[in-house]
């Protein structure tokens, strides 16, 4: 059995996940944590009775084997830290890491013995086109990104645009840059070592990306879409089950598929 946590429990993917834990036989909910809670009766949230309710990070939560973080892009950071230190494994789908506060997680994790997970995209097709991409850059290395998302999303780019863009970067000789100007600032998206990154935040949307290569007298484009979020939910059952595997704190759910 595998005890779990779920931060930012009241969100739409938190909601998700701990529909997930509920119904999954091998995982058992002892907590759901949001600091923006003040009723701690785990009834009014739908929960059983041996569920606890946290607004704080504090000693009690130490009974978890893993965390799920679906919290807030200024919460991410000081959450997996508190997970680290307290030997419970995170798995975390909140985007909003920098490569400073990475960097220090993975030292941390290294120093608590504590192995855990950052996932960018909880999806099978999401990992399968970054996979792809970093494969046609080696052909293609003209390229652009495009990624949308649902209204709420309170970060951009993605962290999957993000992740998308550092594998093409690693596998491609960028070429030349022509010069341009811009008649509205930002027309050309956002410029990740010179790979341009466009973000589209509106309703009726889930999550989705293009990846966009040209070529003479070619293109080729590498799309996925999660249509809904249940679509995201195998990911992260995986990846609760795996993340003890590991041996470090690692970046990808392809690190725990087999």
């Amino acid at each position: 059995m595998i005890n779990v946590i779920v931060a930012g429990f009241r969100g739409s993917m938190g909601q998700k996940t701990v529909e997930l834990v509920k119904q999954t036989a091998d995982f058992h909910l002892v907590g759901v944590y949001s600091p923006h809670v003040t009723e701690l009766q785990p009834q009014k949230y739908g929960l059983a009775d041996d569920v606890q309710v946290f607004n704080h990070l504090g000693t009690e939560m130490k009974s978890a084997d893993v965390w799920i973080d679906f919290s807030t892009p200024t919460a991410v950071f000081e959450n997996t830290k508190f997970a680290l230190k307290s030997h419970i494994h995170p798995v975390v789908g909140t985007s909003g890491l920098n490569e400073a506060q990475l960097t220090e997680l993975k030292a941390l994790a290294k120093t608590q013995q504590t192995s855990g997970l950052i996932v960018p995209n909880f999806g099978i097709s999401a990992v399968l086109l970054m996979k792809f991409a970093k494969e046609a850059a080696t052909y293609f290395p003209d390229v652009e990104i495009i990624e949308m998302h649902h209204e709420d999303k309170l970060d951009a780019p993605s962290g999957t645009a993000l992740s998308t863009a550092q594998a093409i970067s690693e596998a491609r000789k960028a070429p030349v840059q022509p010069e341009f100007k811009e008649s509205v600032k930002g027309a050309r998206g956002a410029d990740y070592q010179g790979i341009r990154i466009h973000s589209v935040r509106l309703p009726g949307y889930v999550a989705h990306e293009q990846v966009l290569f040209g070529g003479a007298g070619e293109a080729l484009t590498i799309r996925q879409d999660s249509f809904n979020r249940d679509s995201f939910m195998k990911g992260v059952a995986i990846a609760v089950r795996q993340v003890a595997t590991l041996s470090e704190l690692a970046v990808g759910l392809e690190n725990v598929l087999n």
